[in-house]
């Protein structure tokens, strides 16, 4: 199974700001865009898990 979020990336001076407007703090930042979307999305598979662990099982 795939999800597909959409990646906001912006730059701030020399650094790459990535956050994702589905997922309420998953934020990524990284040196080239290609970092910043690399840490944006590890970042959303953390918060992805967490919420999944969180979850009561039905």
């Amino acid at each position: 199974m795939r999800n597909e979020f959409t990646a906001i990336i912006e730059r701030d001076g020399e650094w790459y700001i990535a956050y994702c407007p589905e997922i309420p703090g998953a934020n990524g930042q990284g040196t080239t865009k290609q970092e910043a979307r690399e840490s944006l999305a590890h970042a959303i598979a953390l918060v992805l898990e967490d919420r999944r662990q969180r979850s009561p099982i039905d």
